[in-house]
């Protein structure tokens, strides 16, 4: 049986960065004993930030992002640079990768950024078969608490190191994301999925954020109960007890919602992407901004995947046309899709962001701290629907029995 591994999203982003020619990619592929990454004595030679994935025990499942130079140069070097920037939005671990006799302006201000965001770092002085780094200026990052490690990715000194490294730093800093449903549904309790498969449904198979929660349920020891909303009525008919929760794709809110008797727990799979992204309570906050939204407000539509718009399409027919009737009147919308993230989001009166499935956690983290300091309120696709049917309220209940919202 092939082995089973993390999708993208789930894994640890490690992000490599430093100045041209100071060995970044020969380290990627140092520590993935693999040649991923091309190694050049010509500056510049990594120009896109490149990606490999890979197993690091005990961490599990990674992902080496290896970048553009801090130092390049011209028109090409500054679009260069901006992509590589970008990316710190979704690393949760750095190595700062340099020289001995290298340390300037570009490595001081990436030290000060990654303190801001609060992204662990290491420094990684490479090539040390050429010369070893000041001993004040290890000194003086030890003194900030940077951990500092010497390597020569050439010659394999140190590396082992670096990787014992990463993983300490990685499992002190790790924040365990809170379960996805377990914890609201107890052992040997049943818990129904309804799963629609429409237009948008990928073929022979369901989207993420539902195997994810077939998955969590059974570690529970929960029972769970898979149905399309056209087979619901049926099988709560010949369930013997009531279920513990009913979760439901949220397009499907009101119509699940109608069926469900008042005292059974309803939410939605994109309400438990919420609160297993982290800042759930911000999001929550985010929806309730909706009611404060007037005909011709802007609104930004973030999707982290790039599927193929379909006809009806959650983002940019359902989702728009829900808020439209809430608000009683046309609103504005604009839509992204992947990693495209406006930096200026002046023009916007919210943000509503996809449940985030193939994003890591870093990532929505990174949105929502860039939503809060523009003051624009934030929310996902099923608290803003939910919102807009009428059944918030009850799509939160399950969330403040459980003590995650106050």
């Amino acid at each position: 049986m092939a082995k089973q591994t993390a999708t993208r999203g789930f894994r640890l982003h490690i992000g490599l960065y430093g100045r041209r020619n100071v060995g970044k990619s020969s380290l990627v592929n140092a520590l993935t004993r693999q040649d991923v990454a091309i190694v050049s004595d010509t500056p510049g030679t990594t120009t896109d930030p490149v990606s490999k994935p890979m197993e690091l025990q005990p961490i599990g499942p990674v992902v080496l992002i290896d970048t553009a130079g801090l130092d390049d140069s011209g028109d090409l070097g500054s679009l260069r640079m901006q992509r590589t920037r970008a990316m710190l939005d979704r690393c949760e671990l750095v190595l700062l990768v340099t020289v001995a006799g290298v340390w300037g302006d570009e490595e001081a201000k990436l030290l000060h950024e990654l303190k801001q965001r609060q992204v662990p770092m290491i420094v990684v002085f490479n090539q040390m078969d050429q010369g070893q780094p000041a001993a004040e200026l290890v000194k003086s990052l030890e003194q900030q608490d940077v951990v500092c490690v010497a390597t020569s990715a050439t010659t394999s000194q140190g590396v082992d190191n670096l990787r014992q490294t990463i993983i300490d730093v990685a499992m002190a800093e790790k924040q365990e994301a809170p379960p996805l449903v377990r914890d609201l549904v107890p052992a040997g309790e049943t818990c129904v999925l309804v799963v629609p498969i429409d237009k948008e449904a990928p073929v022979g198979r369901i989207i993420l954020p539902q195997v994810n929660a077939i998955r969590d349920l059974l570690d529970g020891d929960a029972c769970c109960v898979v149905v399309k909303e056209t087979q619901l009525a049926a099988a709560l008919e010949n369930m013997r007890k009531k279920p513990a929760l009913v979760v439901t794709d949220s397009q499907a809110f009101a119509e699940v919602d109608a069926l469900i008797p008042a005292d059974v727990p309803l939410t939605g799979f994109s309400v438990l992407m919420a609160r297993h992204r982290g800042q759930f309570e911000t999001q929550v906050a985010g929806a309730q901004a909706i009611a404060n939204l007037r005909p011709g407000d802007r609104v930004l539509v973030a999707e982290s995947c790039t599927h193929h718009p379909v006809q009806d399409d959650i983002g940019r027919v359902k989702l728009p046309r829900w808020l439209n009737k809430r608000v009683g009147g046309q609103l504005l919308f604009d839509t992204v899709q992947g990693h495209d993230f406006p930096e200026d989001l002046s023009p916007y009166k919210l943000v509503v962001h996809c449940g985030g499935c193939t994003m890591n956690r870093q990532e929505i983290h990174s949105r929502l701290g860039h939503c809060s300091r523009a003051s624009v309120p934030a929310t996902n696709y099923g608290l803003a629907i939910a919102f807009c049917l009428g059944i918030f309220e009850r799509a939160l209940a399950p969330f403040e029995t459980s003590g995650m919202l106050s």
